[in-house]
């Protein structure tokens, strides 16, 4: 059996994703066949590996960095959230249920059979799995049917490594805190931690850091600093900016700003990464229609209820301000649950069940959601570009090719009308002529002065991030010590801690 490793967090954010993503692209470096795995990912940012299979996005950005392809038994079960209290349930790659916090609960027991199956196929392919956790591996509410952290670890005998984000604040009664509230076998896995997103000079921590190591019995195995630029592949759009940053100054004349409406369920949000990279490009999330009113290019991106967010595009005015927008031949790129959204109807007794409601109407297509998703990695052409990307959902869009008002003109997969563009494709942003070309169309509708670079290449920006990430953990964290709890696992004589010694 090959060697694994454990990253959990104090938190949701402590940055378990981006860690394991360097740790990856660390040991892919000294010539090791590296997979990632996280067992259960809760996520609206999903892709499609080339087997037609649903995983997360983070999960699918460490398989780049370990530079593999990404494949369902990387993220064997993916959790959806469609509304404040349910969620779709992917199970190696497929939608199998809509469930509650509550009914999901007994289903974890097969799902954990599902999980370390997947791990075991995973490790007898590979000379080492990085696992990531969700969330706290602590929540003491949920540790008796916990698949994806202690539980996880327990059942596969995991070493555990602990990230905690000194950016939060409360650094080290988190670390002690999440160590001290497991029971035993639980705390005789976790083998050390990691401090994540520190500023300033690392001496300054060296005491507490001595105090922790002699309170707990584990060592700290890096500190990392805060590493801004990266941006890859959040699993949360919390973590969105609400202000946009340009990569680098235009080429031409004017800088193109774009905003993309912040919807409640926002999904695959990656889609705008490719922009945002752009010299001259300002990518801004917007809630209120006044935030609409210095754009050249409007975007609907996805979401995981079509319906509800519509409607809350209409509560909130943005919806109208949209109309406005493509009234006055601004440009309007809708994307998959955005593209929707731009239609006459929406007839869905599948996600929503309320049956049909108007849409947008800013394009002549009907949209009818089948019960079936449809998951693809489809290729064509589109403004003279080759495009690929990936397609992930359960509403069928029917452009009506014989329409007037407004009339119609094919559009990758889906339809343009006048300055608005409609696509069910994630990732067609991320082709580097069908971008600069998309752009120039932009700028030519609203006569901005802006002009694409010439040699901006996504994937190359990527992969450079990347590297950034294997630099980290190189430079900054214990690699001898990770080398040893990968290859031996969690050492037998750490202590217990009190209160969690006297538990169980």
């Amino acid at each position: 059996m090959s060697g694994a490793l454990l990253v959990a967090g104090t938190t949701s954010d402590a940055g378990k994703s981006i860690v394991t993503a360097g740790i990856c692209r660390w040991l892919v470096r000294q010539g090791v066949s590296v997979a990632p795995f996280k067992a259960q990912n809760m996520s609206n940012n999903s892709m499609v590996t080339a087997g037609g299979a649903e995983i997360g996005r983070a999960q699918a950005m460490q398989a780049a960095a370990a530079r593999v392809e990404p494949e369902a038994a990387m993220n064997p079960v993916l959790l959806k959230p469609g509304g404040d209290n349910s969620s779709q349930v992917v199970v190696l790659g497929r939608a199998v249920t809509e469930v509650t916090a509550l009914s999901y609960r007994p289903m974890k027991a097969a799902l954990l059979e599902q999980v370390l199956a997947s791990l075991a196929d995973l490790r007898s392919r590979f000379d080492v799995v990085i696992c990531e956790g969700a969330g706290s591996p602590t929540e003491i509410n949920l540790r008796g049917d916990d698949i994806a952290n202690m539980g996880l670890a327990t059942a596969a005998q995991l070493p555990v490594v602990v990230v905690g984000d000194i950016d939060r604040g409360g650094l080290f009664p988190a670390l002690y805190g999440t160590v001290a509230l497991m029971p035993p076998a639980d705390q005789r896995l976790v083998a050390g931690f990691l401090v994540n997103k520190f500023r300033g000079d690392v001496r300054l921590l060296e005491p507490g850091l001595l105090e922790l190591a002699r309170l707990t019995g584990r060592p700290t195995l890096g500190v990392l600093p805060w590493l801004g630029g990266l941006e890859l592949d959040v699993e949360d759009s919390l973590d969105l900016p609400t202000r946009g940053t340009l990569a680098a100054p235009p080429h031409g004349e004017d800088v193109l700003r774009v905003a993309v409406a912040r919807l409640p369920r926002l999904s695959n949000f990656t889609d705008l990464d490719a922009l945002a990279a752009e010299p001259g490009v300002l990518v801004r999330y917007v809630t209120r229609p006044e935030e609409l009113a210095d754009a050249d290019l409007v975007v609907l991106p996805g979401t995981r209820s079509t319906v509800a967010d519509l409607a809350w595009l209409r509560e909130s005015g943005l919806a109208e301000a949209v109309r406005r927008h493509a009234a006055g031949d601004g440009p309007v790129l809708g994307i998959c649950g955005g593209h929707q959204m731009l239609a006459r109807t929406i007839t869905d007794h599948v996600e929503s069940r309320v049956g049909t409601v108007p849409g947008l109407a800013l394009l002549p297509t009907d949209v009818r959601f089948a019960p079936e998703k449809t998951l693809g990695r489809p290729t064509g052409t589109a403004l003279g570009q080759p495009v690929h990307g990936y397609e992930i959902h359960h509403g069928v869009v029917t452009v009506d090719r014989d329409s007037v008002t407004p009339p119609a003109q094919p559009f990758l997969d889906g339809a343009r009308a006048g300055s608005v563009f409609g696509t069910t494709w994630h990732g067609a942003l991320e082709n580097d002529g069908f971008r600069r070309a998309f752009l120039t169309e932009v700028a030519r509708i609203t006569g901005r002065r802006f002009v694409p670079a010439p040699d901006t290449d996504f994937a190359h920006h990527r992969e450079a991030r990347l590297d950034r990430l294997g630099d980290l953990v190189a430079e900054h964290a214990d690699t001898p010590a990770l080398w040893r709890l990968i290859e031996a696992g969690a050492p037998p004589d750490l202590p217990l801690l009190p209160p969690g010694s006297f538990a169980g």
